[in-house]
């Protein structure tokens, strides 16, 4: 009977299924998995073994598209190992122009990507590439991606803590802010906002206590919540000390949303997960234990309305 409520309340906030001449902007996720993607390198557990060998169970990197059907425009958040054909979905072979591309911070799986818009693959032209202050440095003083700049195949934008950048009449976004390893960039999610509802990604975040932001206000305000969900818990990562990786655990946010009202838990789905997180399994007693508590594990292909 709790599945079947939350499956009513899920289907509620989702706004049902979008018909094709449904014109409403929306947010559609383009890949799930912790930078590294699944199967994982060098990984042959069973956590990896069966996508080694069959192709369809390849899981993306974690990344998040926007996409305005009336206007023809779409956005993307990170620029993944996986570019090519997210950029192929998201644009769908190139019907929609891609009009940004949002960066969350510099480790491998948030902006390695780019590198296909340099004139070894695409050969862009002022690709506009949003980012904070130190990424933005980054990307400046660093080889190859300087030559991105200097032969303006991307025109960097800075972005600044919480403030609206407007993509067009009917869709904003903001970047905040989020503890994390910075040690080559700043670590942001981001707040976007349509016509109708709100939505919070935060694909890599430390602890939920290490921010100075109430996680539970957020899903109070929001309509749907995609957050770092990288470990379901302690010891996932044998011989490596998980205080060198500080995301907040599954397990752990459960149990600090526990006291949410059915409708709050089901806006919010977990994403960024690493290979070994045993919720990718679709059969696991953690999968079935996040989906039994009234949270989502987010999938490639759900769409937001936004």
């Amino acid at each position: 009977m709790k599945i079947f409520i939350h499956f009513l309340i899920l289907l509620f906030l989702l706004s049902g299924s979008r018909s094709a001449d449904d014109s409403s902007p929306f947010a559609v996720v383009l890949g799930i998995a912790q930078d590294g993607g699944a199967p994982h390198a060098g990984c042959v557990k069973t956590c990896c073994s069966d996508r080694w060998s069959h192709s369809e169970n390849e899981l993306r990197v974690s990344c998040l598209g926007i996409v305005d059907p009336q206007t023809e425009e779409v956005w993307i958040i990170d620029a993944t190992p996986d570019f090519p054909e997210q950029y192929h979905e998201l644009t769908q072979n190139g019907k929609y122009k891609l009009k940004g591309i949002f960066l969350t911070h510099a480790h491998i799986g948030h902006y390695t990507g780019l590198i296909h818009l340099g004139r070894e693959v695409m050969g862009t032209k002022e690709i506009p590439v949003y980012a904070m202050p130190r990424m933005k440095s980054f990307l400046e003083t660093n080889g190859p991606w300087n030559q991105l700049v200097s032969l303006s195949q991307i025109s960097l934008i800075p972005l600044t803590d919480n403030k609206i950048i407007k993509l067009n009449d009917r869709l904003s976004l903001t970047s905040f802010t989020v503890p994390h390893r910075d040690e080559y960039s700043e670590t942001v999610g981001f707040k976007l906002k349509g016509e109708n509802n709100k939505l919070i990604f935060i694909p890599d975040i430390d602890k939920w206590e290490k921010w100075g932001t109430n996680i539970i206000d957020i899903i109070h305000q929001n309509e749907f919540v995609l957050i770092d969900g990288t470990f379901f818990g302690q010891n996932e990562i044998p011989n490596r000390n998980m205080s060198e990786i500080p995301h907040p655990f599954i397990e752990e946010s459960l149990s600090q949303f526990s006291n949410l009202s059915m409708k709050n838990k089901s806006k919010v789905f977990f994403i960024h997960l690493n290979h070994s997180n045993p919720v990718l399994d679709l059969k696991s007693e953690q999968r079935l234990k996040v989906i039994n508590s009234g949270f989502n594990i987010s999938f490639r292909g759900i769409k937001f309305t936004l």
